[in-house]
């Protein structure tokens, strides 16, 4: 059973999502623009009834109550800082990490700077950061796939076009591969006072040159053939990245949206990655 929760922090109180016993075995899941944790839903479902305790915060500018106003606020050492503060207000001394698109930007840097908290990694769709970044100014095909990105750092103009005709162009960004009532719970949180320009803030705030360092835990990529946004290069590239086991998994003929498109190959490999290393 999925149950609602809060969790209080120095930065504010996040909403977040929850399945399991208390002391099973902490994963703590991150999700990606422009969802929320219900993108978790299903995996939420196994990880909780496979004896993990499983918790899925809506995260910083996502929460109503942390949803800073400055652009400065939502740089990926405040995310990373987010991370901590909820694991030490769970409790967890260790955990696994699971993330998905900006979810993994944030994971990525979590297991490369807190390594002795960081059980295992498990990064969905999006490569490490450092092999994101030179994919992105080397390769052509990553280039124009990126070109997304110019707009939603754009302030103002960017909210007014992905809302504009009752959000339909936030709608389209969903390729219709994730499910309705999921769409329809985000569209109803982004169309709310603000909330739409606190997610596009880290799009603003975005700086990944440099920032995340080697990953020496052991980390399951999950990339999609099918992916619109990301494309292979920086995904090959990743391994150069990682020190510790490293495995990638290409899912076939899914999109961007793989928790909520292929939830049950998702969740497949990761329960193998939880089960390899129990350490």
């Amino acid at each position: 059973m999925i149950e609602k929760t809060r969790i209080s922090t120095p930065a504010g109180t996040f909403d977040a999502l929850a399945s399991g016993d208390e002391d099973g075995r902490e994963v703590l899941l991150l999700h990606g623009f422009p969802q929320s944790s219900l993108e978790w839903e299903q995996q939420l479902r196994v990880l909780g009834g496979g004896g993990c305790r499983a918790v899925a915060p809506d995260q910083r500018g996502y929460s109503p109550g942390v949803r800073p106003e400055h652009v400065s606020d939502y740089r990926l050492e405040e995310l990373v800082g987010d991370v901590a503060a909820i694991a030490d207000e769970l409790g967890w001394q260790r955990f696994d990490l699971v993330g998905h698109d900006w979810g993994a930007i944030v994971a990525w840097a979590t297991a490369a700077a807190m390594p002795e908290r960081v059980r295992t990694l498990t990064a969905v769709s999006v490569p490490h950061p450092a092999a994101f970044d030179h994919a992105r100014a080397t390769d052509e095909d990553q280039h124009e796939r990126s070109r997304y990105i110019t707009t939603f750092r754009q302030a103002g103009s960017a909210e007014k076009m992905l809302l504009a005709d009752e959000a339909d162009k936030l709608r389209r960004i969903y390729d219709w591969k994730v499910p309705e009532d999921h769409v329809e719970h985000y569209l109803d949180r982004f169309t709310q006072p603000g909330a739409l320009t606190a997610a596009l803030n880290w799009y603003r705030a975005m700086d990944l040159t440099g920032e995340v360092g080697p990953v020496e835990v052991p980390t399951l990529m999950v990339w999609s053939t099918e992916d619109n946004a990301i494309g292979s290069a920086g995904v090959l590239a990743t391994e150069k990245h990682v020190t510790g086991p490293y495995r990638l998994e290409i899912v076939e003929d899914v999109s961007h949206w793989i928790p909520e498109e292929a939830p049950e190959e998702l969740c497949r490999l990761l329960i193998e990655h939880l089960l390899a290393h129990r350490g």
